[in-house]
């Protein structure tokens, strides 16, 4: 192999059990390991961060399966490109072992119309489909081809899987395994890789290629200076595009604009996806603000229309203009605690029965049964508020919302104590 090609290539793995962290898809009883043995692979969407293995799944798919390997990258191919691999597919012999497989990196950057082209190669099986996404599939890939898509999740690498990495690296590559490099410090190869073993591989390559050839130590400070003098080889948007965003979701809901315009800024100018950000702002709307101001979610809903519309350059002034809307908003994370701890209860509690009155009773039977019996109907009443219990018996009385100590929230507070009396007492 070429002594240029990157780290990472040349320790590509080249089986499932070489791959690290997704056993739950490539390991003994790994769902993906089971159906290329049973020779049924359905089209897949592979989500997950960077550099955890979507591509490496994809190739070693086809090869287990002996199949004819297409791939286009949705950054620099087109419906053209997309209907030539097809018309190639389409001439194949499909009998010798399944349809071609055509593997599609960064997938959500497909528009709908080249997401479309797709359809009818994969519904006739032409192709096997095999996308690549970074971002949730259900905003990024319109619903008609995730319907013909079994979509699997990776997980993200943790830091023994990186630390693991490592040390596979420096005693399998031919040129290490002469050098004996000494890992001092593991932790500046971590931080910096964000978890992604691709970076995390050529990171090494060059630290070390920045090393004494003989025995090179690698530690912190000689990471940080090859970091520093390399920083632009680094910023391609992978690991970037995670820190950068959690720095502007955290400056909004510590209510500092200025920091959450200039990270708004650095994705801006690094060509990130308006609709990322978009979506983050409406999270964000919801997760920090919340009932603290309601409108917040209305508006970081409509600045993510917006910028579907007017695209760049001009949505960047929308962006900010919700972004400063958000910072300045007062804050309040009870609605998102308040879910949090309700799904933890549902899963607690298992699947306790709706009580009686609560149930619907369509037919002649259930209500003799007693479905429906003694509901109180709130309109009946006066202030359109009866009070009756809707929780289960077991769990009666449970309180999951606690309103946050804002002056939206405390009106609902004292509208709750009204109603419910000492339920709602702090």
């Amino acid at each position: 192999m070429n002594t240029n090609t990157p780290l990472a290539e040349k320790l590509r793995p080249l089986s499932f059990k070489d791959i690290i962290g997704q056993d739950h898809l490539v390991g003994e009883n790994g769902v993906i390991r089971k159906t290329v043995k049973a020779g049924r692979i359905p089209s897949l969407i592979l989500w997950g961060p960077p550099g955890v293995g979507k591509t490496t799944m994809a190739q070693i798919i086809a090869t287990e399966t002996k199949r004819p390997f297409y791939t286009l990258s949705a950054i620099n191919s087109g419906v053209k490109d997309i209907r030539e691999v097809i018309d190639k597919a389409s001439k194949s012999d499909m009998f010798r072992g399944g349809s071609p497989i055509l593997f599609i990196d960064e997938i959500h950057r497909f528009s709908k119309s080249q997401q479309d082209s797709l359809l009818g190669a994969v519904e006739k099986g032409i192709i096997t489909l095999i996308g690549a996404t970074t971002e949730n599939p259900s905003f990024e890939v319109i619903p008609a081809l995730i319907s013909r898509c079994q979509v699997y999740t990776l997980n993200a690498l943790g830091k023994q899987d990186l630390i693991d990495l490592v040390n596979h690296a420096i005693v399998t590559d031919s040129e290490y395994k002469k050098r004996k490099p000494e890992i001092i410090d593991y932790d500046g190869l971590l931080r910096i890789s964000g978890g992604d073993a691709r970076k995390l591989l050529n990171t090494l390559q060059l630290v070390l290629d920045y090393l004494p050839y003989e025995n090179p130590k690698i530690d912190n400070a000689a990471i940080k200076e090859v970091v520093k003098e390399n920083v632009l080889r680094y910023d391609k948007g992978g690991e970037m595009h995670y820190d950068i965003i959690s720095a502007f979701i955290k400056s909004i809901r510590g209510s500092d604009p200025n920091a959450a315009l200039y990270w708004l800024a650095r994705m801006i100018e690094s060509g990130e996806d308006a609709k990322f950000i978009g979506r983050r702002l409406i999270i964000s709307a919801s997760e920090d603000i919340g009932m603290a101001n309601p409108n917040a979610l209305l508006l970081a809903t409509n600045c993510f229309k917006a910028v579907e519309i007017i695209g760049y350059p001009e949505c960047d002034i929308i962006l900010s203009q919700c972004t400063v809307y958000l910072a300045t908003s007062p804050k309040s994370n009870a609605s998102y605690a308040a879910i949090k701890t309700a799904k933890q209860l549902a899963s607690a509690e298992g699947n306790l029965p709706v009580p009686m009155h609560l149930r619907n009773a369509p037919t002649q039977l259930m209500k003799e049964l007693g479905y429906g019996e003694d509901y109180k109907y709130s309109h009946s009443f006066p202030g359109n508020f009866v009070a009756q219990e809707f929780l289960p018996e077991e769990i009666s009385g449970t309180r999951l919302y606690e309103p946050g100590t804002n002056q939206a929230e405390a009106k609902i507070h004292n509208d709750l104590i009204k109603k419910w009396g000492k339920r709602y007492h702090y």
